[in-house]
């Protein structure tokens, strides 16, 4: 008599490799942080350095015909990537992968690639549930170095002037030797930059009405975050050069389906599914990356506190 069992080599052929390719795509595209920065060659262990300019060279006069040529020298300072590690488990009932007209991919991608990007954002942006090897993120590193605009009150508020003025959001890249390329905001701010208008009450930032609308700062494109990473509380644009954020992949998702086991609460330690007892399957990806802000002396701002690629526009309090 034949028994009918989803043994390991059956469970294998869920997961395709042009599947586990479409997955690691989407958690880029979902990730507006993996979006906007620069991506560095995979790493080949848990750490990897960075050798960062941090003293510039400098040339001088000669004094004459007879004048003696002076030394200069340049220094490089070591920064490092940590690889950490992020995963999670998905449970499936047997009865549904047995159900051909299912599909079961189609229910766990999506979920797998929001649930990636959403974590790898909030960590690197506002520092959310972050590993205690990896940086602060940008919202406090930009804090600390002084690159913060509270939004204008009063007769004079001008969401315009906190972002495009003399003393404005992007200025503050600027004024630090960088060169904005792209802006990150919070979905609530798509309304504020409509209702920006001119003396006479014309739009500044004209919209096409008769086709998509992108939506872009002083030719720098914007990116609104649709995973729930962005935390509003904190702040409402970041505008930065993105090339300074740099990130490297230690190993790509990679899935693992167990039949039997239990899944835990990670909190209280209580068993939430016990995978023999009620006739499931758990799918685990794990992902491991690491992340860094190069931020290399210039000869706009040598201080190494005070300077940074990027800028916080804060909420309105």
């Amino acid at each position: 008599m034949a028994v009918n069992v989803i043994d390991r080599t059956a469970l294998s052929g869920l997961i395709p490799e042009p599947v586990t390719r479409e997955i690691i795509q989407g958690v880029t595209e979902q990730s507006a942080v993996l979006q906007m920065g620069r991506r560095l060659p995979n790493m080949t262990s848990k750490t990897q350095t960075m050798n960062v300019l941090d003293m510039l060279p400098e040339a001088y006069f000669v004094d004459g015909d007879t004048g003696r040529k002076q030394t200069t020298r340049m220094q490089w300072d070591k920064k490092k990537i940590y690889a950490e590690e992020i995963a999670v488990i998905v449970p499936i009932p047997e009865a549904a992968l047995d159900d051909a007209d299912y599909d079961i991919w189609g229910e766990v991608r999506p979920r797998i690639v929001e649930a990636f990007g959403k974590v790898i954002d909030g960590a690197v942006l506002f520092g959310t549930n972050k590993p205690s090897t990896w940086r602060d993120g940008l919202v406090q590193t930009a804090t600390a170095a002084g690159n913060t605009v509270t939004p204008s009150t009063g007769a004079n508020a001008s969401i315009f002037n906190d972002i495009m003025g003399e003393n404005g959001l992007i200025a503050k890249v600027e004024e630090d030797g960088f060169m904005p390329n792209g802006v990150m905001a919070g979905v609530n701010v798509r309304a504020k930059l409509r209702g920006v208008v001119d003396t006479t009450g014309q739009p500044i930032f004209k919209a096409d009405f008769q086709g998509t609308t992108n939506y872009a700062l002083d030719g720098m494109r914007m990116t609104f975050p649709m995973n729930g990473a962005f935390d509003t509380t904190a702040a409402q644009m970041i505008v930065g050069d993105w090339n300074q954020l740099v990130y490297a992949i230690r190993q790509d998702i990679t899935f693992k389906i167990f039949t039997e086991g239990v899944v835990q609460d990670p909190t209280s330690g209580e068993i939430v599914y016990n995978l023999m007892q009620n006739d499931m399957v758990a799918l685990r990806a794990v992902m491991r990356l690491g992340w860094e802000i190069p931020n290399p002396i210039n000869a706009f701002n040598a201080t190494n506190a005070t300077r940074c690629p990027f800028a916080v526009y804060l909420p309105t309090t």
